[in-house]
């Protein structure tokens, strides 16, 4: 069930809402475990009993965790817990991707022909990072399984993130305040998430699948294409996460921020400052940090970045351009930091920004490529090579058509937007006008989806 869909909005939050609120404190994360499973059976009913069968263990072996931190046994849980849950993801996720490599070696093994389960990556890190955090003692063991179910699986952040941390949220679930100037912040927060996903996202995939069916590429239509990739996917996944931070408000819930308006960024480690920082900070404390992080030898150094860049390119997709696109920026902050960081940070903003941008569009060309292939004359592609035009007919009409839509969605992409706002919130109309501005953003979405337009949702494969 998407947030974007008319079941969602019009019949499933309503229903949620109403007995949310009807029943007792006590019994809220009871009403918001049963409709999260409701909400992921709809859309997963094979999969939902791998759902609660992960939840069951991995709250089991937190209490095991809990019970025995300080001895082998606790060690011996924990390694038990990775295993369980590594194993999983492993399974649905990269069977397949292991099966193609192999029998490109030379075996003829049967693919198992696995469907990925939607949100496996996304909750699979939040119970690694409950029993890591027990393991090290920074949280107690949830003796609940209503409050750990309700954990995992609340269905705000469930299939897209942000990857919520037991550690961030363990206080909420047993004492949070509930008031309606926070269900109002919840409520603004939802309907622009919602606005920036069906209005400027999907409008900008047409755009993305009108280049890859066109008998007339051209380097334009290359760079158009990467713009509105990359800005799609941003739309696509910070509209959701405002969407999920939006109904956590409604719920009680703060959840932590996932974006930070990454395409304003001075650097490449910048940009993943700012970019999907719930994953970021998660490869970070989880990976990179226990790997040795920076205080160690350059080569080791080097190494550490090689390895969490290498398991994030893998986390998005069971594909070799992920594992490329992630190796790519591991180079690239390599780079940065020994070689050119320092004269980066001298240099004006407008001169550094723009080759940052330009590496940006093409690592995301890389990772929307369905193959090596692909990718390659893509990127190529923006260079002019294997003989492309620099225009063509059709690449002039889209700009035509697409410009404007590309211009709005570059500006919404920054801080612009948001510190008007702010400087709006003073003046005694915008409290009129505020309210007026959201039903006219969530009648224009509900036309949308009500006519049946195109409506993906890229995060859906992670």
């Amino acid at each position: 069930m998407l947030f974007s869909s008319i079941p969602f909005a019009f019949y499933f939050l309503p229903a949620v809402l109403a007995l949310y609120f009807a029943v007792p404190f006590r019994f809220k994360n009871a009403v918001l475990l049963a409709f999260s499973l409701f909400f992921y059976g709809w859309g997963e009913p094979v999969y939902l009993l791998l759902m609660m069968g992960s939840i069951v263990a991995g709250w089991v072996f937190g209490l095991l965790i809990g019970k025995y931190r300080g001895t082998p046994k606790a060690r011996l849980f924990l390694t038990l817990s990775l295993v369980t849950s590594l194993g999983l993801l492993g399974w649905f996720k990269y069977a397949d991707f292991a099966v193609e490599n192999l029998n490109a070696l030379g075996l003829q093994l049967t693919l198992p022909g696995i469907a990925l389960p939607i949100g496996i990556s996304f909750y699979t890190f939040q119970i690694l990072s409950y029993t890591i955090d027990v393991y090290r003692g920074s949280v107690e063991s949830q003796k609940n399984i209503v409050d750990f179910g309700a954990y995992v699986s609340m269905f705000p952040q469930l299939i897209a993130g942000p990857i919520v941390r037991y550690s961030d949220v363990a206080r909420q679930l047993k004492n949070r305040t509930h008031s309606v100037e926070k269900a109002s912040l919840g409520v603004r927060r939802f309907v622009i998430g919602l606005a920036k996903k069906v209005l400027i996202a999907n409008q900008l995939g047409q755009l993305v699948e009108l280049y890859r069916s066109t008998t007339q590429p051209s380097v334009l239509f290359v760079w158009m294409y990467a713009a509105a990739f990359a800005l799609q996917i941003y739309f696509d996944f910070s509209g959701y996460s405002d969407m999920a931070i939006g109904l956590g408000h409604i719920f009680g819930f703060d959840l932590l921020e996932n974006f930070n308006y990454p395409f304003i960024s001075r650097s490449i480690s910048e940009f993943w400052r700012r970019w999907h920082m719930s994953l970021g900070g998660w490869f970070r404390d989880y990976v990179y940090i226990p790997l040795g992080g920076n205080r160690v030898k350059p080569l080791r150094y080097v190494f550490n970045v090689l390895v969490v860049w290498a398991l994030t390119g893998l986390w998005h997709g069971a594909a070799w351009n992920f594992v490329l696109w992630g190796l790519l920026f591991a180079v690239l902050l390599t780079v940065e930091k020994f070689l050119v960081g320092k004269a980066m940070a001298k240099m004006p903003g407008w001169l550094v920004r723009v080759p940052v941008l330009a590496i940006l569009l093409m690592s995301f060309v890389l990772f929307n490529a369905s193959s090596l292939s692909q990718a390659l004359s893509d990127v190529g592609g923006m260079f002019g090579l294997g003989g492309l035009p620099l225009l063509t007919t059709a690449s002039l009409y889209y700009l035509r058509s697409y410009g404007l839509l590309l211009m709005v969605a570059a500006v919404g992409a920054t801080p612009l937007v948001s510190r008007m706002a702010k400087k709006l919130e003073t003046h005694t109309v915008t409290a009129v006008l505020e309210p007026v501005v959201l039903c006219a953003l969530l009648l224009a979405v509900t036309a949308f989806l009500v006519g049946g337009s195109f409506n993906p949702f890229l995060y859906f494969r992670f």
